[in-house]
C-alpha cells in the first residue's frame, strides 16, 4: 500500500478514496474513510488498511463522523491508478504499453488518470520508487553497487541523473580523504595540454587538464592522501577513449558513472550543467533559475568551481550573464577553447 498518496488523500479529505482504503489512528483506536472531516491525527499515529474489517480486527472502532463502514461507491479511476501503483513498484521496467494492457486501459487513458490523481506521470513514479528503494537500501547498510541494481538502475550513470541528494562517494569516505579507498588513475596527452583521468570501482573521481604531470597527480594525491593509488591504463582505457573522443567532437554525449561526494545543492547544480546541450551555455544566473532558486547565483558559481570531474560534468558551459568567459578551474584559455570546439561541430 503506499502510504503517501493514501496520507495526502486524507489531508484533503478526498471522496475518491473513500471504499479504497481506510485510516486507523494509533492514539484513539478509531477507523475513518479518507474523506472523514474530523481533526486530522499526527502522520506517525496513522496507518492504513484495504478492508474495514481488518482495523476491527486489530481492536479499532468505527468513527461516529464519517461511518466508515457504510457502503461506498467505489471511485474506478482511483481503483485503477492505485492497481497501477502496486505494479509498478513489483515489476521493474514495465512499459506504459504493458502497465495499460494488465489493466485493460488505453495507455492515453492510463497516462492522463495517472497523472491527474498521482501528480506526475507513472515513468517520474517508477523512478521516484528506485530511488527510493536505493537510499532505504544504503541505509540499512547494502552496498551502493548492489542497492543501485537491487532498486533497478542499471548503471551508476543513471542513477546519477536521478539524485536528488548526495551519492557516489559517501561524506565519510571523503573526509577521511579516501582511506580505505582504491583510486586507478593515468595521464595522457589531448588537445588541451595533459589529461587526468582517475576512478574508482564505482566510477570517475577525478578529471583534470593541466601542463605537468607531477603536478596533476599531487592535486590528485592532496584530495585523497589516504587512499591507495594504481596507475593502470588498462583499467582507464574505456573512460579515456570517450573522453578523448569527446574532445575531438566524435561523441557529444558524456555519460559516464562519476564516483564524487557532493552536498545536494551542489548536485542539484552538476544535475542541471549536465542538461546543457553540447554547443551551448548558460549564464550562472540562468542556472540558478533552473534549479529553482534565482537568489543562488554565487552558490552555483561556487558548485561549479567545486567540480573535480571536467567535462563529466560540463562547468565550462557556464558563463558570465555578460556573455564573457568567468573562471574555470583549468584555466579561462581552455574554458575558451572547449566553447570553440563545440561551437565548430554542433
Amino acid at each position: 500500500m503506499n502510504s503517501e498518496i493514501f496520507w495526502q488523500a486524507v489531508k484533503q479529505n478526498d471522496k475518491r478514496f473513500d471504499g479504497l482504503f481506510w485510516t486507523c489512528v494509533k492514539t484513539t483506536k478509531i477507523f475513518c474513510k479518507p474523506s472523514c472531516t474530523a481533526r486530522l491525527p499526527k502522520k506517525k499515529n496513522v496507518f492504513f488498511v484495504d478492508a474495514y474489517e481488518k482495523a476491527e480486527k486489530k481492536g479499532f472502532r468505527a468513527c461516529l463522523r464519517c461511518q466508515p463502514k457504510l457502503e461506498n461507491t467505489v471511485n474506478t479511476k482511483i481503483e485503477t491508478v492505485l492497481k497501477a501503483c502496486r505494479l509498478l513498484e513489483t515489476e521493474e521496467n514495465i512499459s506504459l504499453k504493458n502497465l495499460s494492457s494488465k489493466l485493460n486501459v488505453s495507455s492515453y487513458h492510463l497516462q492522463r488518470s495517472f497523472k491527474e490523481v498521482i501528480g506526475v506521470t507513472p515513468k517520474k513514479y517508477a523512478e521516484n520508487k528506485r530511488m527510493q528503494k536505493f537510499k532505504d537500501e544504503v541505509k540499512n547498510g547494502r552496498d551502493v553497487t548492489d542497492a543501485m541494481y537491487e532498486a533497478g538502475f542499471g548503471s551508476s550513470s543513471r542513477l546519477y541523473e536521478k539524485a536528488s541528494e548526495k551519492l557516489g562517494m559517501t561524506p565519510k569516505t571523503y573526509k577521511k580523504k579516501g582511506e580505505g579507498m582504491e583510486i586507478f588513475w593515468t595521464i595522457t596527452d589531448c588537445d588541451l595540454g595533459r589529461l587526468l583521468v582517475a576512478r574508482t570501482e564505482k566510477g570517475i573521481c577525478g578529471v583534470k587538464f593541466g601542463d605537468n604531470d607531477n603536478e596533476l597527480f599531487k592535486d590528485l594525491k592532496d584530495e585523497y592522501s589516504k587512499a591507495d593509488f594504481s596507475e593502470n591504463d588498462e583499467k582507464l582505457k574505456e573512460f579515456v577513449d570517450t573522453i578523448l573522443a569527446h574532445l575531438s567532437g566524435h561523441s557529444p554525449n558524456l555519460d559516464l558513472p562519476i564516483d564524487v561526494q557532493a552536498t545536494a545543492f551542489q548536485m542539484k547544480v552538476w544535475e542541471a550543467l549536465r542538461k546543457i546541450p553540447y554547443g551551448e551555455t548558460l549564464s550562472y544566473s540562468e542556472v540558478a533559475e533552473k534549479i529553482g532558486n534565482k537568489k543562488a547565483v554565487r552558490a552555483v558559481a561556487s558548485a561549479c568551481a567545486k567540480n573535480r570531474v571536467a567535462l563529466v560534468i560540463p562547468c565550462h558551459r557556464v558563463i558570465g550573464s555578460n556573455g564573457k568567459m568567468s573562471g574555470y578551474r583549468w584555466g579561462v584559455e581552455r574554458k575558451k577553447k572547449l566553447l570553440e570546439k563545440e561551437n565548430e561541430q554542433k
